[in-house]
């Protein structure tokens, strides 16, 4: 971990000593922000900043009964309390029944180009997990691999750097987390696994709800934006699980994390095209695997490419995308000590449909899904999917 640390603060200290006139909370991407972009980027000399996204889907299996959700409403307030200082907030309803604060955080604006900035923030990983909001990605759903993979929405308390040098054309982040949970006491004097194959490491998320803390967790973000119409990122994360006080010191209480993340956005007239690559090595999953009787693999694996074409003339209000993506994601990339690879976690969808911005912030999407498995028989379903997404 010390090496990740040096790297931190050498990012730091790269930053206050550079000078650039550009505001880093200013919103300059290239076609594209997100709901905290949006509230920092708040031009009146103080007040409240408050919004809200929606998504409204139906989902029909072949063969299955259809289920329709209000799958989230999340509203979003923000307060500038000077030109230096700002605080971030994000509450979410799941399903009309669970509350959960997707981010908390306070902003503050220390020199051009660094923000310090400290709560329950977005881990900067992959596309979908900071532009989450439903009008600013194709498909009724979020795409598999930033669900099952990166996992989606990721979120943790922490504390860091964030900002942008426009005379390079590259933004950074770099904070320190807490990590996910992996054990628990089981109240019966064994040891409960949260962490499983079919889903990596999701189950493991804390969210800031009485968060175990053990040992610090590192994130970055490099993102390049230099060439017209394309922005391409690059993340890191690196660290261990938490385990509870009466289990910590248990040999698999606790597997090590690192992940790697390249992806990149582009646009060009009424063309836009995205892809992204996801890659997690775990260490430690044999013993954690013995010690909770759960089947959780060495090693994570997704990627995806889309593309999208707007059939509507590109000085029209309104757009009409169709689009195409194909994804693979594997949560038995690779595994450890006898564990053998189940190939019902290597899966591949293709996803093609349509996004109708009907105005801004307002979507009608449609879409088709062929989804399978690398099982001989996966007899996993296709499925149809319909939907409403909201953002303003």
């Amino acid at each position: 971990m010390k090496q990740y640390f040096y790297l931190f603060s050498l990012l730091f200290s790269v930053a206050i000593g550079a000078q650039s006139v550009t505001d880093s909370t200013s919103v300059n991407e290239p076609f594209q922000v997100n709901t905290s972009q949006r509230i920092l980027s708040n031009n009146s000399s103080t007040g409240v900043t408050i919004g809200a996204y929606a998504e409204m889907l139906y989902n029909q299996p072949e063969g299955d009964n259809g289920e329709i959700d209000v799958q989230r409403l999340v509203l979003f307030l923000g307060y500038k309390f000077d030109d230096r200082t700002q605080f971030v907030s994000e509450i979410e309803v799941e399903h009309v029944e669970e509350i959960f604060v997707e981010q908390a955080f306070v902003n503050y604006n220390v020199a051009n180009n660094v923000n310090l900035r400290g709560g329950l923030m977005l881990v900067p990983m992959g596309l979908v997990n900071e532009y989450h909001e439903p009008t600013t990605f194709n498909g009724v759903e979020r795409p598999a691999v930033d669900n099952v993979i990166v996992p989606t929405t990721w979120r943790e308390l922490g504390f860091g750097v964030s900002g942008r040098f426009d005379d390079i054309s590259l933004g950074y982040q770099a904070y320190v987390f807490n990590g996910f949970k992996s054990t628990l006491a089981d109240g019966e004097g064994g040891v409960s696994g949260v962490l499983k194959g079919s889903n990596g490491l999701r189950g493991g998320r804390q969210k800031g709800i009485k968060s175990t803390v053990d040992s610090p967790t590192f994130s970055t973000k490099l993102d390049f934006y230099g060439i017209s119409g394309l922005r391409i990122g690059l993340a890191g994360y690196f660290g261990k699980t938490q385990a509870a006080d009466d289990v910590e010191s248990i040999d698999g209480a606790n597997i090590g994390i690192s992940m790697i993340g390249l992806d990149a956005r582009y646009k060009h007239q009424n063309f836009t095209a995205r892809g992204q690559f996801i890659h997690a090595s775990l260490s430690d999953t044999e013993a954690y695997n013995s010690l909770t009787g759960r089947d959780l693999g060495s090693a994570l694996q997704g990627w995806y490419v889309e593309g999208a074409y707007n059939l509507l003339p590109i000085d029209n209000s309104q757009k009409l995308d169709a689009f195409v993506r194909y994804e693979m994601y594997d949560t038995h990339a690779s595994t450890a000590g006898s564990l053998m690879q189940n190939a019902a976690y290597d899966r591949t969808d293709v996803t093609t449909g349509l996004t109708y911005h009907i105005a801004p912030g307002v979507a009608i999407k449609g879409d088709y899904q062929f989804r399978s498995n690398a099982l001989e028989d996966g007899n996993v379903k296709n499925r149809l999917n319909l939907g409403i997404g909201v953002w303003f």
